[in-house]
């Protein structure tokens, strides 16, 4: 490769290469979620157990989980539409917590979590 390349152009492809390695890194998801994002779940998740939706709002989320950060921002995109109908703030949070790979799983867990019988022990 060195033959057709000048030094120059060897190490600006190095630089590159290195630059891209990282591009579509993505944070980790050890940082704890805020109490607010939290409550925001739980209410969440609150709805669509009085709601009876369990089932439905399971298996949705768990097919849909890969495309959570392509929701968060659809959701950014929208969220000058969305004002009308919706609190922007939480919105604004929900496209936030969409960002995050954990939060589906999340909210999976406490779904299951509220729409357990009152003696049932999760295994």
């Amino acid at each position: 490769m060195r033959l057709f390349f000048s030094e120059s152009a060897v190490g600006k492809l190095a630089q590159l290469r290195a630059g891209l390695r990282h591009a579509f890194a993505v944070e980790s998801e050890t940082r704890p979620l805020a109490v607010e994002d939290v409550q925001l779940l739980e209410r969440i998740a609150e709805v669509i157990v009085n709601r009876r939706m369990t089932a439905p709002a399971t298996m949705f989320l768990e097919s849909m989980g890969p495309m959570n950060f392509l929701g968060s921002q659809a959701l950014h995109f929208l969220t000058p539409i969305l004002d009308c109908a919706f609190n922007t703030k939480e919105v604004e949070q929900v496209a936030r917590l969409l960002e995050r790979r954990d939060t589906v799983t999340r909210l999976i867990a406490i779904i299951e979590a509220k729409s357990a019988p009152q003696g049932a022990v999760a295994q």
